[in-house]
């Protein structure tokens, strides 16, 4: 099972506010067989605990430690939001990436997205990103 493939994307979103955002990339996971459906509310929950907003209009949802248990495979959602949605303190997110991590393999997908997001014009590219497989390119690596 791959990390991150085209039906795990979804192109020009809109989002009332942060919460629905979140929970739309955890239903990804969900609905894939990355995760339980617990793992949107530690999605939520980790949120609450401290904003998962990285800079760089990317926000990276996640569950919380306890969470764990809820994940079946590794996996990626990536929800691109063009207009924009608000994350609080004049935060916003325009690419969300939902990320499960089986086991300890959280951290190696993690920096492994920051090396990708690091370089500002290739979130430009992910925000702007046409097509579905032109953000798999992009995230190549992370697969």
């Amino acid at each position: 099972m791959s990390i991150l493939n085209a039906e795990n994307i979804l192109l020009n979103q809109n989002y009332e506010n942060k919460i629905d955002a979140i929970k739309a990339t955890g239903q990804i996971l969900v609905e894939k067989g990355y995760v339980e459906a617990a793992y949107i509310e530690a999605m939520l929950q980790r949120e609450e605990l401290s904003s998962t907003f990285m800079g760089n209009f990317v926000a990276i949802p996640h569950g919380t430690e306890d969470a764990k248990t809820s994940v079946i495979n590794s996996g990626l959602s990536v929800i691109q939001v063009p207009a924009g949605v608000d994350f609080g303190n004049g935060n916003t997110v325009k690419l969300l990436i939902g990320i499960a991590g089986k086991g300890d393999e959280h951290l190696e997908i993690l920096s492994k997205i920051a090396i990708v997001l690091y370089e500002e014009e290739n979130v430009e590219k992910l925000v702007q990103a046409q097509t579905k497989e032109e953000i798999i390119q992009l995230l190549s690596e992370v697969n």
